[in-house]
């Protein structure tokens, strides 16, 4: 369009609305590619305190199993000293008896230590039961964040869609009074560029990448005649 931007009017006020618009169609789509990553965000939410809940079963089942593996150790032991026991009556020597003795007493000590450990573990058992309870009443508030969230973001986006048609509709309604030597590079532009394919005139700089203008460039803008940015093409308005 160089060879035009003497020659062909483009108003300033077209510009400026055509400009306007599209940044309010690119902060609308922005929204809506948005949307997906603020959908995430709320399952990934979910999915910690559903991760939090995993470990906190997976910790309880553990500690149970312990639990239960000292518990069968101690009634092993129970057993044998009962066995022994049994034995003291039928010693052949004293010195047998006095084994047997020795043995029990071991054996009685041993089982002491696991019966300490057994309690040990069945508190932490209900601290594990403490943990697992915390995480699944923070995971059905998560769960339950997750939907209200959810509406409120689809129903926000669903806002967004019918915004993002209204202004594609205005848009259309605009391009329409594009003069017809310029529409090709426009479009050109705005499919290239998007909003940043026009900018405004702020303090005799371009408004887009603030390269300072010649005052050619300003005068030709004033005169509502079709002016690209010398430096980074865009259409150039008073804003």
């Amino acid at each position: 369009m160089a060879s035009h931007s003497s020659t062909i009017k483009f108003s300033s006020v077209l510009l400026r609305t055509l400009h306007n618009t599209l940044q309010q169609r690119t902060d609308l789509e922005s929204q809506l590619r948005r949307g997906p990553l603020q959908i995430k965000a709320v399952q990934s939410m979910v999915d910690e305190a559903q991760a939090k809940v995993n470990a906190a079963a997976k910790t309880l089942k553990k500690t149970r199993m312990t639990a239960d593996e000292k518990q069968l150790q101690l009634q092993s032991r129970e057993a044998h000293v009962n066995n022994l026991q049994g034995k003291l009556n039928t010693a052949a020597s004293n010195k047998e008896f006095s084994l047997l003795k020795d043995q029990i007493a071991a054996d009685e000590q041993a089982n002491s230590v696991q019966s300490d450990e057994i309690l040990e573990v069945l508190e932490r058992i209900d601290s594990c039961e403490a943990d697992l309870n915390r995480s699944q009443k923070k995971l059905e508030q998560a769960q339950a964040d997750q939907i209200k969230r959810l509406k409120e973001i689809e129903a926000r986006l669903e806002q967004v869609r019918q915004d993002l048609a209204r202004i594609n509709e205005q848009l259309a309604v605009h391009e329409a009074d594009i003069p017809a030597a310029v529409k090709e590079d426009y479009r050109r532009l705005v499919d290239a560029r998007g909003d940043e394919a026009m900018a405004p005139i702020e303090q005799d700089s371009c408004g887009g990448c603030y390269q300072t203008l010649t005052t050619q460039v300003l005068n030709q803008v004033m005169l509502s005649t079709l002016t690209h940015c010398p430096n980074c093409n865009a259409y150039l308005y008073q804003a």
